[in-house]
């Protein structure tokens, strides 16, 4: 069996740009995309603070350490600039990859430059309720 896992997330990033004629898909900086373990042209869920709208799309890397998050296409009828937002990457594990799984939360400051990255396993888990985003 195979089990749905968040296995990265970047928390309280701002949305940068919202370009509602591109294609399609979510900019991120390059640097948080590999923090977060999110490889370019994976599924992503967007969640937004404000609005508590969620979009699923695909990433395609911004510049690295530019702290770019630019909702494309139809996302940009959801998110504003200036909007928080969590970015999810989801996957899926097996029980037996879950054992050595790692999860990783990326926190950001006002300018989504990286401040630090979090890594939980299934056995640290509960550790977590209470204590990201603070």
């Amino acid at each position: 069996m195979l089990h749905m896992t968040c296995k990265g997330k970047i928390h309280r990033a701002r949305v940068t740009e919202a370009n509602l004629d591109y294609v399609g898909s979510i900019s991120i900086d390059e640097q948080l995309m590999e923090a977060a373990s999110i490889r370019p042209f994976e599924m992503v869920q967007i969640n937004g603070l404000r609005s508590a709208q969620t979009w699923q799309t695909y990433t395609i890397p911004a510049p690295y350490g530019s702290g770019e998050i630019c909702v494309n296409g139809p996302p940009a009828h959801l998110f504003r600039v200036g909007d928080l937002v969590i970015i999810l990457s989801v996957g899926f594990f097996t029980e037996s990859d879950l054992e050595r799984f790692q999860h990783r939360t990326v926190l950001v400051d006002e300018q989504n430059h990286l401040v630090d990255v979090k890594t939980y396993t299934r056995q640290s888990a509960h550790h977590i309720r209470g204590g990201e985003g603070k």
